[in-house]
């Protein structure tokens, strides 16, 4: 969804035609209810991007209450006019994401944290202070992470790889401690999936309970994300619950994992099957990506897979290498046992050992107590509604229209991988807002909606500013919004007629080269931990005990 600001002139004219803007026309008042009210966004959590935790929007009501500071009466102590001062830097920051003036975003940004700062040495309010803080570190974050510009995410798709895939081929000594353990536990489990232990299941147990932990935890906690309805799938299909340690496996929860064998989403379809199963996949979407109609796709393949092998275990072991291989594998040795082709070595050695991680997942997972994992909390589930697009739409008017960060709807719809948005895809916004929505949506002419933005007008902004930060002419924006000269005031929302680049085809999610990662921003040096920016193709930060291959 990159664009270029600097608009050339063939575009201004059919605009000016189209809006019949003439110098006869009587003036009229700019859109200040051009909108209706927008509810503030629900908090939505990310990450796939890497993606960090979806909170609030920046966007909506970046840091509350900070309006409200007074400033310049007496009595007021200097931290209180030094919040209102970078509260207004942080503002001035957000107008130029807008116009994709990253520079000076970035100066800006680092001009509200210093003020910040300096208010942290006697703030009236130390609570509030640090909260507000806070609040502001978090969003500077979430621009970060777009690049600290307006170009979608959708243009750079972000793609993370599948945090087990090292390990397929790996196996790991078994500790005998735990071996009377373990097989008491699995007889006093109840699952739908049988569950039985061996040398291999205790060998990926004793990985995943010391270098392989933090990979385990972080999996466990992205699993609150999607839970709710990965179980609602899998019971509607009639499938053991178990199996959602197959998306653990695959890819961690990630809804953008790739594997070097092109495999592509939480499930880690390839593009065949993926197609078989209903995935569509285009320059502009990707279905393998989407979570839910993911999971529904993956359970309806292991349905008929068990179906097809009448044992659960094959079933698995043929959700990664293939229905072919494994019954080739029974055909050559007359044996439809897993283990038994396991020990035979007929089996791929990725699958050998798949199906040994979900069991050994499975089994600490239902026995959290045992291995220290009842204090893991996992992270709330995703929750939005939907909006069908009608019109092919720009991603970056949805946020213009939504106070959304494009980050934040970019982690809602992964799917995504550039704009504009194509007609018939069902767009997810934070819960409670696709009324405001599709009402916003309704007042920009749909022919429209895939070439223009929308600008709220700030204090001391003209018309001729505006076009300036667009590259975009005066009398074009006035004809969008069939005004004559005028000035606007801080509140109005105006069109803005821009021109964005056609998209490059893509480049296959798995054959995307890693890119240079950005610098992490001077907030990050404050009590805030540090993040860094994600790139192109990346580790999730759980990968890091992984051992290479």
């Amino acid at each position: 969804m990159a664009f270029r600001l600097n608009t050339p002139r063939w575009f201004l004219l059919p605009v000016v035609v189209l809006c019949g803007c003439s110098a006869t026309q009587p003036p009229q008042k700019f859109l200040r209810s051009f909108l209706p009210p927008t509810p503030r966004a629900v908090p939505v959590d990310v990450s796939a991007i890497e993606q960090p935790t979806v909170e609030p929007s920046p966007l909506a009501n970046s840091v509350p209450g900070l309006d409200n500071v007074a400033t310049g009466a007496a009595g007021v102590k200097r931290s209180d006019s030094l919040l209102d001062r970078a509260q207004r830097h942080f503002e001035q920051g957000r107008k130029f994401i807008q116009t994709n003036e990253t520079e000076q975003a970035r100066s800006e940004f680092d001009t509200a944290i210093d003020l910040m700062l300096e208010a942290s040495q006697n703030p009236s309010d130390r609570q509030r202070y640090e909260s507000k803080l806070e609040e502001m570190v978090d969003a500077i974050h979430r621009y970060d992470l777009e690049g600290l510009g307006i170009a979608a995410p959708a243009d750079e798709p972000q793609f993370e790889k599948a945090p087990l895939e090292d390990i397929l081929t790996l196996t790991f000594p078994v500790d005998p401690s735990i071996k009377n353990k373990v097989l008491e536990e699995v007889q006093a489990t109840v699952s739908q999936l049988p569950l039985s232990t061996n040398d291999s299941v205790l060998g990926y147990i004793h990985y995943f309970s010391g270098r392989g932990r933090n990979t385990l935890i972080a999996g466990l906690q992205r699993a609150g994300r999607y839970r709710p309805m990965i179980q609602r799938i899998l019971d509607e299909e009639g499938l053991p619950p178990e199996l959602i340690h197959l998306a653990q496996a695959e890819s961690g929860f990630l809804p953008r994992a790739v594997s070097r064998k092109a495999a592509a989403g939480m499930w880690q379809f390839v593009a065949w099957r993926g197609n078989e199963y209903g995935l569509a996949q285009s320059r502009y979407a990707d279905d393998r990506l989407d979570p839910e109609k993911a999971t529904r796709a993956a359970a309806r393949h292991l349905r008929d897979l068990y179906q097809r092998f009448g044992d659960w275990y094959l079933a698995i072991a043929a959700y990664n290498c293939g229905p072919g291989n494994v019954e080739r594998a029974v055909e050559r040795t007359g044996f439809a046992d897993f283990w038994e082709l396991r020990s035979r070595r007929v089996l791929p050695i990725e699958t050998t050992n798949y199906v040994p991680i979900i069991l050994a997942m499975t089994i600490m997972a239902k026995n959290a107590t045992a291995y220290g994992l009842e204090g893991v909390l996992p992270e709330t589930p995703v929750d939005y509604d939907t909006v069908p697009i009608t019109h092919p739409t720009q991603l970056a008017l949805i946020s213009d229209l939504t106070d959304i960060p494009l980050s934040q709807l970019a982690a809602l719809n992964p799917a995504l991988l550039r704009s504009p948005i194509q007609t018939g895809y069902t767009l997810r916004v934070p819960k409670g807002m696709a009324g405001s929505l599709v009402a916003s949506l309704d007042l920009v002419p749909p022919e429209r909606r895939a070439s223009w933005r929308l600008h709220k007008v700030e204090a001391g902004e003209t018309v001729a500013t505006i076009g300036k930060r667009y590259h975009t002419a005066p009398a074009t924006i006035l004809a969008a919004n069939h005004l004559n000269q005028e000035s606007p005031v801080a509140g109005d929302r105006l069109l803005i007629p821009v021109a964005y680049q056609e998209p490059a085809p893509a480049k296959s999610a798995a054959k995307r080269p890693a890119a240079k990662r950005a610098s992490n921003h001077r907030a990050s040096h404050t009590t805030t931990p540090a993040r860094r920016v994600s790139s192109t193709v990346r580790k999730s930060p759980d990968q890091v005990t992984l051992a290479a291959r």
